[in-house]
């Protein structure tokens, strides 16, 4: 395995839309199905498993940059696959498509970009 996270690295995480996860939860609606934000940090967590591999010991990575689409609603008890896929590496930023769709008919429930950053941990904390 290369130092570095290589384009083509990915992960799929599946979920169950729980009365956590829901915009009325969540204050940032009051209907119960899956919230925006909930489906964002969906999508950053199957970034950080794409790489996991390469961030161990020193280095992680952070997010940057989100641009998501979220064009289909969810009720509580729904399941939704979230896939994150490496497409390009610049140097120490890595950009990622995510897509999140129900398992069982592969409908799309939302779909982006995410860039992160590797970073060293703690030289990272220590700026703040």
């Amino acid at each position: 395995m290369s130092e570095n996270p290589e384009v083509g690295a990915d992960a799929e995480l599946l979920f169950e839309v729980s009365e956590a996860d829901t915009a009325t939860a969540m204050s940032s609606g009051d209907v119960p199905v899956l919230a925006t934000p909930r489906l964002l940090a969906m999508a950053e967590e199957a970034t950080v498993a794409a790489v996991a591999p390469w961030t161990r010991g020193p280095r992680t990575s952070v997010g940057v940059r989100v641009e998501i689409d979220h064009v289909r609603a969810l009720t509580v008890g729904s399941k939704v696959a979230v896939r994150a896929a490496l497409v390009h590496v610049d140097d120490d930023r890595l950009h990622f498509e995510v897509t999140a769709e129900h398992p069982g008919d592969r409908r799309v429930i939302g779909h982006g970009r995410i860039t992160r950053v590797l970073v060293d941990r703690d030289a990272f904390l220590r700026r703040l």
